[in-house]
């Protein structure tokens, strides 16, 4: 039988059946449209997840953290008896000690660090709270510290200025938090204004004087940063600040200002020999930034050989990753039971095409019809309703998913302030692989009934009424 007469005669008789056609089509396209939007649903979320940390910068960098300057000052916290490090399996303060860093994040170890094949920078995190002053008004902020220039991504778009011209120049960054509060009406109008740290005056002995404030340090802002927090997205790598310096400048800052408890832990890390005499304590976490995302393993396997602890978000990415897997088959499973039931609406309307047809399907037999061409009939007929289901089945949740986003968005990401976000994720791949799979699953289910159907008997079938 030529193809184009197969398809004809499977188009009769369904149109002969319209709504027994129509309801078995019906079933294909709300199984569809179940496992596509459910499907969609699991994959918008992982898609903006990654997006998440594609935003944050973070496939390319390390946390690195060294020992801490109270790990230091009471070294016998973290060794046995006989003075080495205790053995993997025991834990200080509920943390595994095979996790804990058994060297100091030193001004020679990050000349180290950089030395690693890979390693294309290597950042030391100097974060501290500080009085500061400007626009006549005085308050106390988190001031951090900034390479120049930064690659991290928090510095790459401001709302008014720019980056930091020089590594030694007296000039900040600052937050647009910091702008409101300071009461700058804009973030441009807090361009090149001034903004001085403020610290207690000292006596000739180094002692601060109760009551007597002097300005240490004064700068000129040269750049307002955007927020961090774009609608419901973070940008850059935590801790953040409201204040940046540059990098030196903070660190002497820190290094001249610790509190008293630093104070007496850095006395007790020199006495141990922990720390050298007239080596200073800044740091104990740092960003190290690799050439390519490959290269992660490597660089955290030298740091480790290093004596260091290290963090990276790839690790947590690959976790995600399992999860979601899990989440979208689940997802998948649910949907997949509608495509279930109508595999078997699709079955029952065969089988009862056979009976209605019994005699028609004698007659094409007795006049040369070979099993094969009458089981072809069939599955025409299947394909068309699971191509028909599935188109429809695709569209259906292309409608869903648009819809869900704009009433995600209208009623509940705009009262907040938050951009627009795609909870629903409808990939070609997605919907072309559903409307195979309707198709599938349609000649599947038709497979018995056609089987079935080239059995008759053309003598049983001729005398049948």
């Amino acid at each position: 039988m030529p193809f184009f007469d197969l398809i004809s005669l499977a188009f009769r008789n369904l149109r002969e059946a319209k709504l027994r056609a129509a309801l078995t089509t019906t079933g294909v396209v709300v199984g569809v449209a179940v496992v596509v939007t459910m499907l969609s649903l699991g994959l918008g979320l992982q898609r903006n997840a990654v997006e998440q940390f594609q935003d944050l910068d973070s496939f390319s960098e390390v946390h690195v953290f060294g020992r801490s300057l109270f790990s230091l000052a009471m070294p016998e916290k973290v060794k046995s008896a006989d003075g080495q490090v205790k053995p993997t399996g025991q834990t200080v303060g509920g943390i595994p000690v095979e996790k804990i860093p058994v060297r100091s994040l030193s001004d020679g170890m990050l000349e180290e660090i950089k030395k690693i094949p890979g390693v294309v920078y290597v950042k030391p995190n100097i974060f501290f709270t500080a009085f500061l002053r400007s626009n006549g008004r005085t308050m106390m902020k988190t001031v951090g510290g900034a390479s120049v220039p930064d690659p991290a991504a928090r510095f790459k778009e401001f709302s008014a200025g720019g980056m930091l011209s020089d590594p030694t120049a007296e000039e900040v960054l600052v937050d647009e938090d910091f702008v409101r509060d300071f009461g700058y009406g804009t973030p441009s109008a807090a361009v090149g204004r001034t903004l001085e740290l403020l610290d207690p005056s000292a006596d000739a002995e180094g002692s601060a004087r109760p009551g007597d404030v002097r300005v240490a340090r004064t700068y000129r802002i040269a750049g307002v940063l955007k927020d961090e927090r774009d609608g419901n997205r973070l940008r850059g790598l935590l801790p953040t600040a409201n204040v940046f310096l540059p990098l030196q400048a903070a660190r002497g800052w820190k290094d001249e200002h610790l509190d008293s408890l630093s104070r007496v832990a850095l006395q007790l890390a020199r006495k141990s020999g922990s720390v050298g005499p007239g080596e200073k304590f800044s740091y104990t976490t740092a960003v190290v930034r690799v050439t390519d995302p490959s290269a992660l393993t490597s660089v955290r396997s030298r740091l480790t050989e290093l004596g260091l602890g290290s963090f990276s978000f790839a690790d947590e990415f690959k976790q995600m990753r399992t999860i979601f897997l899990i989440i979208n088959s689940s997802l998948g499973l649910i949907g997949a039971v509608s495509l279930l039931v109508a595999s078997l609406g699709i079955a029952n309307t065969m089988l009862m095409s056979i009976l209605e047809r019994t005699r028609e399907i004698g007659i094409m037999k007795a006049i040369g019809a070979e099993d094969r061409e009458i089981k072809l009939i069939f599955f025409a007929e299947a394909l068309m309703i699971g191509l028909a289901g599935g188109v429809l089945g695709a569209l259906a949740a292309w409608g869903i998913d648009e819809t869900a986003n704009r009433l995600a968005f209208s009623f509940v990401l705009k009262p907040q302030g938050a951009r627009y976000v795609e909870f629903f994720s409808l990939p070609p791949a997605l919907w072309l692989g559903a409307i195979l799979v309707a198709v599938l699953v349609s000649i599947g289910a038709t497979v018995y009934p056609a089987s079935r159907a080239a059995r008759v008997d053309p003598v049983t079938a001729l005398r049948h009424d």
